[in-house]
């Protein structure tokens, strides 16, 4: 397994965003306050590093860098739908059932979207609550709220 720190923004609610990866590709990124791995870095979380810095910089909509997240077939459905809301968009988590076929799945899609390991890049932060609040945000709805107000 491969460790990457980069220092997040100023304002950030967290100083710094671990990256994991593994060989075939990143297998995990989270908002930390502190350093907790030695780093050792791959082709992959250089990449992302340096794509994020891009998204950061508002130079960057959308990552190419490979994933690699672990979970369950469920779940990797709802990532990579997650993955196709356009940047600034916000969907609700009904919508994002719906787009899975069916408006039963809500409390799945909201069960699958906390468990994302690659917050930001799977971009959970933009699905919203019915009535367009801040809910759900693994990270902390500080964070959602400030990468909501960065893609504006």
């Amino acid at each position: 397994m491969f460790h990457q720190y980069l220092a997040s923004p100023e304002k950030f609610p967290k100083p710094w965003i671990h990256i994991a990866a593994d060989d075939v590709g990143i297998t995990s990124l989270y908002f930390v306050d502190e350093k907790t791995e030695k780093e050792q870095k791959n082709v992959h979380s250089k990449l992302c590093a340096k794509e994020l810095k891009e998204y950061f910089s508002h130079k960057r909509k959308f990552f190419t860098v490979t994933l690699n997240p672990q979970g369950t077939e469920f779940q990797k459905k709802v990532w990579q739908h997650l993955s196709d809301i356009p940047y600034g968009e916000r969907w609700s988590y009904k919508d994002l059932a719906l787009k899975l076929g069916s408006v039963n799945y809500c409390r799945a899609v909201g069960m699958a979207n906390s468990r994302n390991p690659i917050s930001l890049i799977v971009p959970c932060h933009r699905v919203l609550g019915h009535d367009g609040k801040l809910v759900g945000y693994t990270g902390g709805l500080d964070i959602k709220g400030w990468l909501l107000n960065h893609e504006k």
